[in-house]
C-alpha cells in the first residue's frame, strides 16, 4: 500500500501473488516483484492508479495454489493474479481466471499444455518451452547423432514438451529409442534404478527437462555412477539452465560439461543497474543468503509488473474507482468458498485488451506479447564449466546456430542443412574434461559383445561358410562376407566386441531363410546380421543396411549352343544383304561408268553391244581378284579404277576375314536371351534355396511348378545339363556374386547374362537408427578403396578369375554390314559421278557446234540422238587414234586397231543432208551457215563410214 500524500490523489488496485513463499526461489521472485512496482511508480508519478499486492503461499502444493487463487478472487476481489510458480498449479488457476475473467500473469509456466487451455485471461510473461526444440535439434544435427534418449519428469511440465521435441529432432533423422520418466516425488534409490538402466543402452546423448532441484539431485547420482565421463552427452532445456546460479557448488560441480540451452538477456546499462541494486536490497532483507542470484525468470517478474501497471493506467483514464470491482452472480455469499459463487471482474476484458496492446522495452528484452504469450527471442547454448556456465553460441529462428551475435545481421530463413553446423560454434568441454566431440553412443555395460548372426549357406560357401570343430564342436564361421566385416570392425576408432552366432537348429540344420534372420534383429534376438544379405526394400522396414560391399543386380545363367554354320550358303554369311545388294550395283555402275569414258577412244570397249556390255561387266567384275587384262586409256578412267579398287581391296580382304572366322571359329551363343522367353516358352527355372529370387520370379509371372531350387553349384551344374527336356532347368537365376562363382566354375559351358533385375548387393544388416550403421559404412568404404579388399577377394574368391582363356567362350561379331562400308561406296559414288559429269561437259563443249546447227523446231530427242550417235563414234582425235605426226601415216594405235585417222573430223553436218541414212531420210535439211560449215573431202571417208555415222 502507498501511503501519505499518494493516498488522497491515488486509485489502489488490488493485485494478488501466488508463489511457494518457502523456497528460497519464490522469495527471489517475490523481491524483483515488489521492486518493480517502486520502481514503476517512481518513474511514473503522475499515474492515478497503484497496484496494491496481495501475496498467497501455495507451499509448493496444487491444491494449496488453487485454494490461494480463489480466496484472492473471492475474497479480496483482485484485479489480476501474478503467477502461480508451476505448470501444474497455473492449469487450474487459468480456469478460475476464466471464469471470474481475472487476468492471470505467469513469468515460471513455461509448459506447452497450458497454451492448449486457450483462455484469453492467461498471459505467460515467459518462454514457452517448445520454442526451445529447434534450438536443441539443431544442436543434435551439427554434431551428427541419430540417438536421443530424452529425460523428463513426469508431470504437465515435463510431459508437455515431448512431443515438440519428438518432432523436431525426426526433422533432423534423430530418433528417440527410449523415453526415461522420472516422478517429482522420485527417491535417489529409483533414480539410480533409472540411471543404471540408461547405462545399459547404446545411446549417450540425454536430453534432461526437469525442475533444478530433482535436477541437482539427478546429475548428482549420475556422476556417482559413473556417467558424467567421457563419451557421454547432456543437453539440458532452458527451465533448468536458466537456475543453474540457484544451485549449490556440490550439484555444479556434479554437472561439469553439461551444455544448456538459455534464455538470452541483453547485457544493457538497466540489466546492470538493476541487478546491482536487488542484489543489495535482497540481501539487506536476507542477510543469510550467500551470493544470491538473479535469474531471468526474476527479469520477466520485474517486467510483468511494469506490463500490468501500464495496462491498468490505461484503463483508468477517464473511469470513477467503482470500476475497479467485481460484480456478484447468482446471489452469492460474500463468506461462502464455494466455486460457483464468486462474481465476476467488471474490468476484465479492458484489462486483457491493454495487457496485449502493451509494448516497451524491458529488463528482459523487448516486451511483446502474441497470443498472450512473450515472443520468442534468442536462445544461447551455454557449457557448464567450473562454477558457472561458459557461452559457446546463439539460436535463433532466423539464422539458426551462430557463434556471435553479430552473425545475426544475415537474415536468411532458418535452414537445418545451412545453420546447424558444429563449427559455428565456440569449443566445448565435454564430460570427462574432455575435447572429443563424443559420436553419441557406446557399446551397454552389461552386453559386452554384439549377438551378430550368420546365416547357414549349404552349398555357395566362399562368402559365409559355417563349420564345427572336431574338438569342441562349436561353430566355426569363415567366409568372404566375414572377412569384410572383420576388416570394417578393424578400421572403427574403437573396440567392438562381438560373437558370431550361426541362424541353425540345435541338429546344425537352418532355422529360417533370410527374411525370417533379418526379423530376429527386428525383435532384438541378435543385435546385427553378417552374410551374404541382400539390401532389399521389404527388408529395410525392419533393419538399416550398411553401404553395399559387392556387385549389385540378379543375372541369369544358360548354357551355350554352338551357331558354328555347316550350310552350303554358309558364303554368303560374311556379307548382310543390303551390303550384297550395294556391292553388286556399284559393279555395274563402275562398269558403265568405265564404259562411258573409255568408248570413244578404247578398241577394248567398242564393239557389238552384247560385246560391250559383257565387257563393262567383266572389267568391273575382275577387280576384285584385279585380273582385268582391258586397258584403260583415259585419266578419268583411271581415276575411278583407281578409287573403285581400293574400295574392292577393303571389301575383299573384310570378306576373307569374316568367312575364315564363320568357317574356323565356334559360334556360341546363349540358348536363352530374356525373362520372357523363359515364361513364354514354359521353361523350369532354378535358384539357390532360400534365396529371395523365388519371390521376384513369382511376381513376374512364372508358375511355381515351373522354378526349382538348388544348393550348389554341382547340383546347378546338372539340373542345367539336362535340360527342361529331361527334368532340369532352362536358365539359374540368382544374385550377381554367387552367378559369378559358379559361371567362373562353368565358364565353357554357360554364360551369364543380365542383370535381369535391380538389386544393391550384399550389406550389414543393424537394427533400425542404430548408430553402428554409419560407422561400419565408412569402414566399409575404407576397405573397399584400399588394397585389402583385394587381397579378401583373392583369398576367398579366386575362381571369378580361374577360367583359363581357352576355354573361355569365343563370340564372333556379327555379319559384315553396309553400315561399315557406306563411306567407302560414298566416295566411289562420288568419284564416278564427278568423273562422268566432267566427260559430258567436255563432250558437249566440244559438240556444241553440231547442237548449234539445229534449228529450235528440232525435237530434244532428234538432238539427243545425234549426240548420241556422235558419242558412239570413234574419237579420232585421241592420241589412240591419230596419226603419226610428220607423214600423215596412220598410227601405231590406229594401225593395231585397223581404224584410220581422217582430218577434219569432226564432219560436217553438211554431210547428213545428203546421206541415205534412214535416220536423215525424209527429215529436213538443216539450215548451216557457209561460213561455219567446214570444208570436208568426202572423197576421204568412205560410203559406208558415213553411213555408219548417221
Amino acid at each position: 500500500m502507498f501511503v501519505g500524500t499518494a493516498q488522497n490523489t491515488t486509485i489502489p488496485v488490488k493485485v494478488g501473488v501466488v508463489l511457494d513463499l518457502g523456497t528460497e526461489l519464490a522469495q527471489i521472485w517475490l523481491s524483483c516483484i515488489k521492486m518493480a512496482l517502486s520502481d514503476f511508480y517512481t518513474s511514473h508519478a503522475s499515474y492515478k492508479t497503484r497496484l496494491v499486492l496481495n501475496t498467497r503461499d501455495s507451499k509448493e502444493d496444487v491444491v494449496a495454489a488453487a485454494a490461494a487463487a480463489l480466496d484472492l478472487i473471492k475474497n479480496e476481489q483482485v484485479q489480476a493474479i501474478l503467477g502461480p510458480q508451476t505448470s501444474m498449479q497455473a492449469s487450474f488457476i487459468i480456469e478460475l481466471g476464466n471464469q471470474a475473467q481475472v487476468p492471470i500473469l505467469s513469468f515460471s509456466a513455461t509448459s506447452p499444455f497450458l497454451t492448449s487451455i486457450r483462455s484469453p485471461y492467461f498471459f505467460r510473461i515467459a518462454q514457452n518451452d517448445s520454442s526451445q526444440v529447434k534450438a536443441i535439434s539443431a544442436f543434435v544435427q551439427a554434431f551428427g547423432w541419430k540417438e536421443v534418449v530424452p529425460i523428463y519428469v513426469d508431470n504437465d511440465y515435463g510431459q508437455g514438451l515431448i512431443p515438440y521435441l519428438t518432432d523436431a529432432l525426426t526433422e533432423v533423422d534423430a530418433r528417440i529409442p527410449y523415453r526415461s520418466v522420472i516422478s517429482p516425488s522420485a527417491t535417489d534409490e529409483q533414480i539410480e534404478n533409472e540411471l543404471l538402466r540408461l547405462l545399459t543402452m547404446q545411446t549417450r546423448v540425454f536430453i534432461v527437462h526437469m525442475w533444478y532441484n530433482l535436477g541437482s539431485r539427478f546429475f548428482t547420482k549420475a556422476k556417482k555412477i559413473g556417467m558424467m565421463e567421457r563419451g557421454y552427452v547432456w543437453i539440458i532445456t532452458h527451465g533448468f539452465t536458466d537456475l543453474i546460479g540457484s544451485l549449490n557448488s556440490s550439484a555444479i560441480d556434479s554437472m561439469q560439461g553439461v551444455l544448456g540451452v538459455k534464455s538470452y538477456v541483453p547485457r544493457t546499462k538497466e540489466w546492470w543497474n538493476l541487478r546491482v541494486r536487488w542484489k543489495r536490497e535482497y540481501q539487506r532483507d536476507n542477510p543469510n543468503t550467500v551470493d544470491p542470484q538473479l535469474n531471468i525468470m526474476g527479469l520477466w517478474a520485474y517486467d510483468a509488473v511494469f506490463a500490468l501497471a501500464t495496462a491498468v493506467e490505461k484503463v483508468k483514464v477517464g473511469r470513477s474507482y467503482k470500476t475497479f470491482d467485481f460484480q456478484n452472480r447468482n446471489g452469492s455469499s460474500v463468506n461462502s468458498t464455494d466455486l460457483e459463487s464468486f462474481g465476476v471482474s467488471r474490468n476484465g476484458p479492458n484489462l486483457c485488451e491493454a495487457l496485449e496492446s502493451t509494448r516497451f522495452k524491458g529488463i528482459a528484452g523487448e516486451f511483446e506479447l502474441v497470443d498472450g504469450e512473450l515472443k520468442s527471442w534468442t536462445f544461447q547454448i551455454v557449457n557448464v564449466i567450473g562454477e558457472s556456465e561458459k557461452r559457446v553460441g546463439f539460436w535463433t529462428p532466423e539464422n539458426g546456430l551462430t557463434r556471435t551475435l553479430m552473425e545475426l545481421t544475415n537474415k536468411t530463413k532458418y535452414s537445418s542443412s545451412t545453420s546447424a553446423n558444429k563449427s559455428n560454434l565456440g569449443s566445448i568441454i565435454w564430460p570427462g574434461d574432455s575435447n572429443v566431440i563424443p559420436k553419441g553412443w557406446d557399446i551397454p555395460a552389461n552386453e559386452k559383445k554384439l549377438r551378430i548372426g550368420v546365416p547357414m549357406s549349404t552349398g555357395f560357401t566362399d562368402f559365409v561358410k559355417v563349420t564345427r570343430d572336431s574338438v569342441t564342436n562349436e561353430p566355426n564361421v569363415e567366409g568372404f562376407c566375414i572377412d569384410v566385416f572383420k576388416a570394417a570392425v578393424e578400421k572403427l576408432p574403437y573396440a567392438l566386441p562381438y560373437d558370431l552366432i550361426p541362424f541353425m537348429k540345435p541338429n546344425g540344420d537352418s532355422a529360417g531363410d533370410y527374411n525370417e534372420l533379418i526379423y530376429q534383429v527386428h525383435i532384438g534376438n541378435f543385435d546385427a546380421v553378417v552374410g551374404d544379405t541382400t539390401i532389399r526394400e521389404n527388408r529395410s522396414k525392419y533393419v538399416d543396411f550398411t553401404l553395399p560391399y559387392t556387385e549389385s543386380g540378379v543375372v541369369m545363367v544358360v548354357p551355350f549352343k554352338d551357331k558354328k554354320s555347316k550350310s552350303a550358303w554358309v558364303f554368303l554369311e560374311p556379307l548382310t544383304w543390303d551390303l550384297w545388294v550395294a556391292s553388286t550395283c556399284f559393279f555395274a555402275f563402275i562398269g558403265f561408268v568405265v564404259w562411258v569414258l573409255e568408248h570413244r577412244i578404247n578398241e577394248d570397249f567398242r564393239g557389238p553391244p552384247s560385246h560391250q556390255v559383257g565387257t563393262s561387266f567383266w572389267f568391273s567384275f575382275s577387280t576384285m581378284v584385279f585380273a582385268n587384262r582391258e586397258r584403260v586409256v583415259s585419266n578419268l578412267a583411271r581415276f575411278v579404277v583407281i578409287i573403285w579398287v581400293f574400295v574392292v581391296l577393303i571389301l575383299t580382304q573384310s570378306y576373307t576375314a569374316s568367312l575364315s572366322s564363320i568357317l574356323t571359329v565356334r559360334q556360341l551363343q546363349p540358348t536363352v536371351t530374356d525373362l520372357d522367353q523363359l515364361r513364354t516358352n514354359g521353361y523350369t527355372v532354378g535358384y539357390i534355396n532360400g534365396s529371395f529370387v523365388y519371390d521376384l520370379l513369382i511376381n513376374n509371372g512364372f508358375d511355381k511348378n515351373k522354378i526349382k531350387a538348388f544348393d550348389t553349384a554341382e547340383e546347378c551344374d546338372e539340373l542345367l545339363s539336362k535340360g527342361t527336356a529331361k527334368g532340369g532347368i532352362a536358365a539359374a537365376i540368382d544374385e550377381t556374386p554367387n552367378m559369378k562363382i559358379f559361371h567362373a566354375r562353368y565358364c565353357s559351358r554357360y554364360t551369364m547374362i543380365g542383370p535381369i533385375f535391380k538389386t544393391d548387393g550384399f550389406g550389414f544388416a543393424f537394427p533400425r537408427g542404430s548408430p553402428l550403421v554409419g560407422d561400419i559404412s565408412r569402414a566399409i568404404l575404407n576397405v573397399t578403396e584400399g588394397d585389402e579388399m583385394k587381397k579378401i577377394e583373392n583369398k576367398w574368391l579366386m575362381d571369378w578369375a580361374s577360367c583359363p582363356l581357352d576355354s573361355k567362350p569365343s563370340i564372333t561379331s556379327s555379319s559384315l554390314s553396309l553400315d561399315s562400308f557406306w563411306g567407302l561406296f560414298l566416295i566411289a559414288g562420288v568419284s564416278s559421278l564427278s568423273a562422268l559429269v566432267i566427260f559430258a561437259v567436255l563432250f558437249i563443249f566440244k559438240h556444241r557446234h553440231i547442237l548449234l546447227q539445229f534449228d529450235s523446231e528440232t525435237s530434244i530427242w532428234r538432238r539427243i540422238t545425234v549426240m548420241f550417235r556422235t558419242f558412239d563414234q570413234r574419237d579420232m582425235s585421241s592420241h589412240t587414234f591419230r596419226k603419226s605426226e610428220g607423214n600423215g601415216s596412220v598410227d601405231d594405235t590406229a594401225r593395231v586397231m585397223g581404224s584410220p585417222t581422217i582430218s577434219n573430223f569432226p564432219p560436217s553436218p553438211t554431210i547428213y543432208s545428203g546421206s541415205s541414212s534412214p535416220f536423215y531420210r525424209d527429215q529436213e535439211t538443216p539450215r548451216v551457215s557457209p561460213q561455219v560449215a567446214p570444208t570436208i573431202e568426202l572423197n576421204t571417208i568412205p560410203n559406208q563410214e558415213i553411213n555408219s555415222n548417221l
